[in-house]
C-alpha cells in the first residue's frame, strides 16, 4: 500500500488537474455549502446545479430561508424528490435563527446536532467552510477506499463502516482537509466509478488491491437487499368548469407536505367503478354522475416503494359543496404551481382538464 503522504499528494494533484468547476466550490459560506450538500444527497450534480442556483438566488442567507413558508420551499424543491430534505432545510434554518442567532454553527458537534445533517454532511461543512479535519465518507469515498484496500466484506455492516472511517481518519490531509475531501469525492465520481472505472489511467493502479486481485467489479459489496413494496393510488380529479380540489399530505408517510388530488388507496391498479370511488373516498361525491376519463397507470419509484397511480376525472357541478377540512379549492390552471409528487406532475404534463 502506498504511504499516506504520497497518497494525499498524488490525489490532490489529480484533483487540481481534473476537478469540475462547481459553484459551491467557490465559497466558504457554511450556509451555501450546507445547501449544496443537502441538494446533492440522492441527486446527480447535473440535476442539482439548477436547484442550487435557484435556492441561492431566492434565499441567499439562512435568515431568508427561515422566513419563507414551508410551501414556498417545497414548491422551489419541486421535481427534486426526497422532500424530507427540503422540510429539514427549512426547519433547520429556523432553528439556527432561534438557537444560534442566525449564525451557522462552526463546531463539528454543533453542526452534527442539526436536523437533517449526518456525519458525512457535518464533515463536509466543517472541512469546506472551516478547515475542520473530519473525513467525508459518501458512496464515492467508500468505493475508493474499499477498492484501494481490497475490502471484500459487506459495506452495509457496522464493523466495515467503522473500519472505513478509521482508514479515512488516517488518510485525510490535516493541512488541507478541505481540498483532500473534495479530491477523494471527485476521484470516486470521475475516476473510480461504480461501473467501468478508468483503471488504465488511475494514478493508484500499482497499489490498488482490488485491481491487483481482479476484484474491481466485486468491490464494494453489499449484503442486504432493499425490500420493495408496491402501493396503488387512485387519484380523484374533481372538476367543475374552472376549479378542482387538492389536499395536503400531513401524515408521517411518503410525500409529507406535498399536495395531491383526493386519494383512494387500493390493493391493485385495476380501474375502480364510480360506486367504488364514492364508497372509498373520504368526501361526499353524491352529485358526481359519471367518470369522464380514466388514465393509464403511471408509476414512480421511491427508495423502498413502487407507486402505481391512476387518475379519474369526475364532473362535480356543485364542487363547493364537496369541500371539507383539509381540502383546498384551486383553479385548474394553477394546480401545477403547487408542490406535487412526481407521478402527479408526470400526469399533468400529458393531460389537460
Amino acid at each position: 500500500m502506498i504511504d499516506i503522504q504520497t497518497f494525499d499528494n498524488i490525489l490532490i494533484n489529480w484533483y487540481e488537474d481534473h476537478k469540475r468547476d462547481l459553484p459551491w466550490r467557490h465559497t466558504v459560506d457554511p450556509y451555501k455549502i450546507w445547501l449544496s450538500e443537502i441538494i446533492l444527497q440522492q441527486t446527480r450534480v447535473v440535476q442539482g446545479m439548477s436547484y442550487y442556483k435557484a435556492f441561492v438566488s431566492k434565499y441567499p442567507t439562512v435568515s431568508e430561508l427561515a422566513s419563507a413558508t414551508q410551501d414556498e420551499v417545497l414548491t422551489l424543491w419541486k421535481g427534486l424528490g426526497y422532500y424530507s430534505r427540503a422540510r429539514n432545510l427549512h426547519y433547520t434554518a429556523q432553528y439556527i435563527m432561534e438557537h444560534h442567532d442566525g449564525i451557522f454553527p462552526t463546531e463539528y458537534k454543533e453542526i452534527l446536532a442539526l436536523k437533517g445533517i449526518g456525519k458525512y454532511t457535518a464533515a463536509a461543512i466543517s472541512s469546506f467552510a472551516f478547515k475542520g479535519v473530519y473525513p467525508v465518507v459518501d458512496g464515492n469515498v467508500l468505493r475508493v477506499i474499499t477498492r484501494l484496500y481490497g475490502i471484500t466484506d459487506a459495506i452495509d455492516t457496522p464493523m466495515v463502516i467503522k473500519r472505513i472511517y478509521e482508514i479515512s481518519e488516517q488518510l485525510i490531509d490535516s493541512e488541507r482537509p478541505d481540498i483532500y475531501n473534495q479530491a477523494i469525492m471527485e476521484f470516486g465520481a470521475l475516476q473510480c466509478t461504480a461501473k467501468s472505472p478508468d483503471c488504465m489511467f488511475c494514478p493508484f493502479m500499482e497499489s490498488c488491491e482490488a485491481r491487483i486481485q481482479g476484484l474491481i467489479d466485486e468491490i464494494p459489496f453489499k449484503a442486504k437487499k432493499i425490500k420493495r413494496k408496491s402501493r396503488y393510488f387512485h387519484f380523484i380529479v374533481l372538476q367543475d368548469k374552472k376549479q378542482t380540489l387538492l389536499q395536503r399530505r400531513e401524515s408521517k408517510d411518503i410525500w409529507q407536505g406535498l399536495y395531491q388530488f383526493p386519494l383512494v388507496e387500493a390493493t391493485h391498479s385495476n380501474v375502480l367503478s364510480l360506486s367504488q370511488i364514492k364508497e372509498e373516498s373520504h368526501i361526499d361525491l353524491g352529485s358526481a354522475k359519471k367518470v369522464l376519463k380514466v388514465s393509464d397507470v403511471y408509476s414512480q419509484k421511491l427508495t423502498h416503494r413502487d407507486i402505481f397511480a391512476r387518475f379519474y376525472h369526475l364532473l362535480v357541478p356543485d364542487i363547493q359543496s364537496v369541500i371539507k377540512d383539509g381540502y383546498n379549492l384551486v383553479e385548474q390552471k394553477k394546480v401545477s404551481n403547487f408542490a406535487l409528487p412526481k407521478v402527479i406532475d408526470a400526469y399533468l404534463g400529458e393531460s389537460i382538464f
